[in-house]
C-alpha cells in the first residue's frame, strides 16, 4: 500500500498518508463501511446520485462536529439526488449517539473502522493515528471524481464552498 508523507499535518507536524491518491477524472473507488444499525453500505449503492464523501478523524472533536453539521444544514438545498456521506473511524454506535445528539438526519455517517476500507481507497488513512485525515470527494452520477479536497492542515474545516460548488455544477442547482 503507498504511504504518502508530509500530505498533512497535525497541529503543525506531519503525518503520513496510506492509500492511493484519488483525482478528478478517476472512477470512484468502491468501499464498504458500517452504517449506525451495523449494516454494510457500498459506496457503488448510490450510482446514479451525486455523492459528497466527506472523510473526518472523529465527530467527537469541535473541527469534525462543524462539518459535519454544516453539511447536514447544506443537505436540504441540495435535491433528492445528492447524498452525503460522512466517513470517520468512530463506532457506528457512537456515531448514532453523535448523530442524534447533533440532530443530524440529512447526512449518513458510515464507520471505517472495521478495515479503513474507505480511508485506503482514497489514500486518507493516517496509520499513526488509526484515524482518517479531513477530506471532502464528490462523485457524479457515473462514478467518477469530479472534485477533491485533503485538508492540509487536520485542524482545519474544509473548502465548503467548492464542494457545494462541484455539487451545484453536477446538478444544475
Amino acid at each position: 500500500m503507498t504511504e504518502r508523507k508530509g500530505v498533512i499535518t497535525f497541529k503543525g507536524n506531519p503525518l503520513t498518508l496510506v492509500g492511493e491518491e484519488v483525482g478528478v477524472g478517476d472512477a470512484a473507488p468502491d468501499f464498504a463501511a458500517l452504517a449506525n444499525d451495523l449494516s454494510e453500505v457500498r459506496l457503488s449503492s448510490f450510482r446514479g446520485k451525486v455523492c459528497v464523501l466527506t472523510t473526518v478523524p472523529s465527530l467527537d472533536t469541535p473541527v469534525c462536529n462543524l462539518q459535519v453539521r454544516r453539511f447536514n444544514a447544506e443537505a436540504a438545498g441540495l435535491g433528492e439526488d445528492v447524498v452525503i456521506l460522512a466517513v470517520s473511524m468512530d463506532l457506528p454506535f457512537a456515531q448514532a449517539r453523535w448523530c442524534g445528539a447533533a440532530d443530524v438526519a440529512s447526512v449518513q455517517t458510515l464507520s471505517d473502522h472495521r478495515d479503513a476500507a474507505a480511508g485506503k481507497a482514497y489514500g486518507v488513512l493516517i496509520p499513526e493515528l488509526r484515524l482518517l485525515a479531513r477530506s471532502v470527494f464528490v462523485v457524479d452520477r457515473e462514478g467518477k471524481i469530479a472534485h477533491t479536497q485533503i485538508v492540509p492542515e487536520l485542524t482545519d474545516e474544509p473548502d465548503y464552498e467548492a464542494a457545494l460548488g462541484a455539487v451545484r455544477a453536477l446538478t444544475g442547482r
